[in-house]
């Protein structure tokens, strides 16, 4: 199959998605409505807590089995790999725009983590079911390309709310006092739903000598000073694995999603669990039947949560061009040049099965857009709403033109 065909095959999915997150953008428009912030949040639990555990478990449990797994072991690492390669090339570019410091786990976030759940669901299926797709019998690659996105996007969810989520805590530790936030309040991102508290206020009466102060203050809750004295090594490893207990966001960690993979691992992976479940004849089919139906609404009702979210970008605050041009450097050029000799090495080693649907996949991997969560994280520490509502807005309008492009060749390169 030529270029001219595969990069045909390529655009249709990113057409698809450009063509609903716009219709999701127009639905959030103040005129329209529809998809404004209330409704956003009651969507955003829907997808949250029922669309996608349903959609990764469902397709984990048909397609994982015992004899399977042991070749998926490299997806954990390449996505890894995304994320260590992202971060360094962020750190440069950071030294390079000499970003401000609350601004630099932003940076080195959206450098690092991509969209390795809601596209790849979107782009993997619709390039399957395409006539001239070059990966062989649209049904069986459809059943094991949505394996591989469900399987994406659960270890992706672990990593960006444990190595994201803490890069960015730390350098969101000094913003500006007006961000600090004494009120409950909820974040929304695509996909993603959580819920904060406010911080208990200090009974102690305001110092009019603290009014000179600095602008900035730290914004997370910080641990009280340790008394000058000399501590056994024991109880030094003890305090600071309890700073990283109360530091670290597991309930983010181990989302519905997240659980949803495990409960998928474990009906696939399981003999008498999977006789059970899976299969026209299994006894209790009606159980993944149902679990698959409800799962298919997580494509659409994911990209219009997208697009209106998408529409927090044109509000957005002003953000330096260069550090704009640097990301979208980062995300469309090097990380997926660097993605292509990882493979290949990988491929070459034999760490990579040769299955040119799976190599695809792990390519895709280094060439997407920004992972939506990272606004959410955002929102959490007040550091860089706005810059990341524009980033977010500038990365996905371009993905149409990137995405494409680095899917073409990435099909012509396997294939």
């Amino acid at each position: 199959m030529g270029l001219v065909e595969l990069f045909g095959v390529a655009s249709m999915p990113v057409i698809k998605v450009l063509l609903i997150t716009a219709v999701g953008l127009l639905l959030a428009l103040d005129n329209v409505n529809l998809l404004g912030k209330d409704a956003r949040i009651q969507v955003n639990h829907l997808v949250h807590y029922v669309f996608n555990p349903a959609l990764v478990g469902g397709n984990l449990a048909d397609t994982i089995t015992f004899e399977n797994v042991v070749l998926l072991w490299f997806m954990p690492v390449n996505i890894l790999l995304t994320f260590i390669i992202g971060s360094a090339l962020g750190w440069i570019l950071i030294k390079l725009t000499r970003a401000p410091k609350h601004l630099e786990g932003l940076i080195m976030g959206v450098c690092s983590a991509g969209n390795l759940g809601n596209l790849p669901i979107i782009i993997i299926p619709a390039i399957c079911k395409d006539k001239g797709s070059p990966f062989g019998d649209s049904n069986v690659c459809y059943q094991y390309g949505m394996a591989y996105a469900s399987l994406s996007m659960a270890v992706g969810a672990v990593y960006i709310w444990t190595y994201v989520y803490n890069i960015m805590r730390v350098s969101a530790s000094v913003v500006p006092k007006d961000a600090y936030r004494t009120s409950s309040f909820r974040l929304e991102a695509s996909g993603e739903f959580l819920e904060f508290l406010p911080e208990e206020e200090s009974s102690e009466p305001e110092n009019p000598s603290k009014d000179n102060m600095d602008d900035y203050t730290l914004l997370l809750s910080s641990i009280e000073s340790e008394e000058n004295v000399k501590l056994p090594v024991s109880a030094k490893i003890k305090h600071q694995i309890g700073k990283l207990l109360v530091n670290s966001n597991f309930r983010a960690i181990f989302s519905p999603a997240t659980l949803g993979a495990i409960v998928g691992f474990i009906v696939g992976v399981v003999p008498q669990i999977r006789k059970l479940m899976i299969g026209g004849d299994a006894s209790l089919h009606v159980i993944q039947d149902s679990v698959t139906m409800v799962g298919e609404a997580a494509v659409p009702v994911i990209t219009l949560i997208m697009g209106a979210n998408l529409l927090k970008g044109l509000k957005g605050a002003n953000t330096s061009f260069w550090t704009i041009l640097g990301i979208i450097v980062v995300r469309y050029i090097f990380l997926p040049i660097l993605g292509i000799l990882v493979i290949k090495g990988a491929t070459q080693l034999g760490l990579v099965q040769p299955d040119p649907l799976y190599q695809f996949v792990l390519l895709l991997q280094y060439a997407l857009p920004p992972a939506m969560a990272i606004g959410t994280i955002a929102q959490l520490f007040g550091a860089g709403e706005g810059e990341c509502s524009v980033i977010m807005l500038w990365t996905y309008a371009l993905a149409s033109v990137a995405v494409t492009f680095w899917t073409t060749y990435f099909m012509w390169l396997v294939a």
